[in-house]
């Protein structure tokens, strides 16, 4: 039988195949394949800015409003219509001047009677003196006598003190921001006439957060800018000791001068309170990164180029960067890079242009 050629030829290449595989296991040849070799891996490249350490005053920024130092409802001491409103509603009064002017009705009339009966009594003392020194009074009926002069003299001063409470005064120098009685307005004792305000000087008032009310001294010098741009200068005067329960944060009070009086009270203003100086550090703001904890700081590199993160606190905002505290001495700040690595790994390093 002849065998086809297509045949002879799977013959011939199987053939083929048993004598490579039987001279390789002759020769002492291994099939395993050679292991292909490791290519290193890189550190990624970062640039640093090179920032120096400098020794700055600290600022403390926060949003504040200005406030009358004090405010005023003025009230009656004693009943009576109004015959009289002298001041100006929202105009400048000084101190003790009529904001509202009640009825004198019967109170001169009860002070002329209280005036004659003090006189009344003055005879009456004298005489008494005279004839005790004849002999003809007791010691006991002299001193009823002055008794009773003594109370006519209360008497006198209380009626003069019930005439002038018809005069209804301010109690400082300020404005009359607001008059809630008009001319036939009866008030009883107790009843406002209106409000007075002290503009000169004027507070700045503003929340202060618990991580920087206590770098904040009293006295310290304190810049208000206004929302028109007018800008402040004061002191603070005062910083609450208890938080507010709901936001954390403790009242701040800066006094500041206002002689014209033009600055209103409840005008948003930008509050800037210098601190003691310390080491601060520049840095760009893309420079701020947070960590896995949501804490706010700085990638930077230190000793055998490897990533240290370290948190900081923004003391001040320039046009140049932002001015930090936290990091110490010369610091390589990763400006480049600092999203796409992490603390404890190793880079290279290019400064930055």
């Amino acid at each position: 039988m002849r065998l086809k050629a297509s045949h002879i030829f799977i013959l011939a290449v199987f053939g083929v195949l048993v004598v490579y595989f039987v001279g390789m296991s002759l020769l002492g040849g291994d099939n395993t394949p050679a292991e292909e070799p490791e290519v290193a891996e890189q550190a990624p490249q970062v640039q640093v800015s090179v920032t120096p350490e400098v020794n700055r005053p600290y600022l403390v920024t926060l949003r504040g409003r200005t406030e009358a130092a004090r405010t005023v409802v003025v009230r009656a001491e004693t009943p009576g219509v109004v015959a009289a409103t002298p001041a100006r509603e929202g105009g400048f009064v000084r101190k003790g001047e009529v904001l509202c002017r009640l009825s004198v009705d019967a109170r001169q009339a009860a002070l002329d009677q209280a005036r004659a009966a003090l006189r009344s009594r003055e005879l009456q003392r004298r005489a008494s003196a005279a004839l005790a020194e004849k002999g003809f009074r007791s010691e006991t009926q002299v001193l009823q006598d002055q008794a009773s002069l003594d109370a006519a003299a209360a008497a006198v001063r209380q009626a003069e003190i019930a005439l002038e409470q018809v005069n209804i005064r301010a109690p400082f120098a300020g404005v009359f921001d607001n008059r809630e009685a008009e001319i036939g307005t009866y008030l009883a004792p107790g009843q406002p006439c209106g409000t007075v305000i002290e503009l000169n000087p004027i507070l700045i008032v503003g929340n202060v957060p618990e991580t920087q009310a206590g770098q904040i001294r009293i006295g310290e010098p304190a810049t208000a800018t206004l929302i028109s741009g007018e800008t402040l200068s004061g002191q603070v005067r005062f910083v609450s000791r208890d938080a507010d329960p709901q936001t954390r944060t403790y009242r701040l009070e800066v006094v500041a001068g206002n002689p014209s009086q033009a600055v209103r009270s409840g005008l948003s203003a930008d509050v800037q309170i210098t601190t003691a100086a310390g080491p601060a550090h520049l840095v760009p703001p893309s420079a701020m990164v947070l960590d896995a904890e949501g804490r706010q700081g700085v990638r930077h590199v230190g000793q055998d180029d490897i990533v240290i993160f370290t948190p900081v606190q923004v003391t001040e905002e320039t046009a140049e960067g932002v001015w930090v505290r936290g990091l110490t001495g010369e610091a390589r700040i990763i400006t480049v890079g600092q999203s796409y690595v992490d603390q404890g790994q190793k880079v290279r390093v290019a400064l930055a242009r």
